[in-house]
């Protein structure tokens, strides 16, 4: 065998080495999108529960501070921000719940329904929407010129007022 021959069978040709080195360039770039595409899920799922637990803290204050109290006595109010949490805000919005109408449901059924029977639904209706007051709580998170807002309501009850109660026509 001469000194030529045994030089090409001992080494790798140009050709190889730069198909080698594709795989290999391919293969770091493929790991490298997969851990930026996993960061970003992580700290996107870091947000989230960052906004819950933010949500969570107020709504929890909120209930402590005007439970058993009169519901009228909630205010609407706004918060600039989270203790050690600048990109987030607060704000509470209160307002009489509004109950739906069900004299529908009771005109629906089979024979109608009589005048006394809607008129004590309806004062029914009435007395929930003045004893609820629903509060509505949401978060606000600033990144950049964007605000994303996540809310949550509770249902606050005057157990304290008085049903009314209907006058029967003719009765004693």
């Amino acid at each position: 065998m001469n000194k030529r021959s045994r030089l090409r069978q001992s080494g790798f040709t140009l050709l190889e080495v730069l198909i080698a080195m594709i795989i290999l360039a391919s293969g770091v770039m493929l790991l490298a999108q997969s851990w930026s595409s996993s960061y970003n899920r992580i700290r996107k799922t870091q947000k989230n529960v960052e906004i819950a637990a933010l949500l969570e803290r107020k709504l929890a204050e909120t209930d402590m501070k005007y439970r058993g109290k009169s519901i009228d006595s909630i205010p609407e109010s706004e918060g600039d921000e989270f203790e050690g949490y600048p990109e987030y805000s607060w704000k509470l919005e209160s307002k009489k719940f509004e109950m739906p109408d069900l004299t529908s449901i009771l005109i629906g059924r089979d024979g109608g329904v009589d005048q006394m029977m809607m008129q004590l639904m309806k004062q029914f209706s009435e007395h929930l929407s003045n004893s609820i007051k629903e509060v509505k709580i949401t978060v606000i998170y600033k990144v950049k010129e964007k605000e994303f807002e996540y809310s949550a309501t509770l249902l606050f009850v005057d157990y304290d007022k008085q049903l009314p109660l209907p006058s029967i026509p003719g009765g004693g």
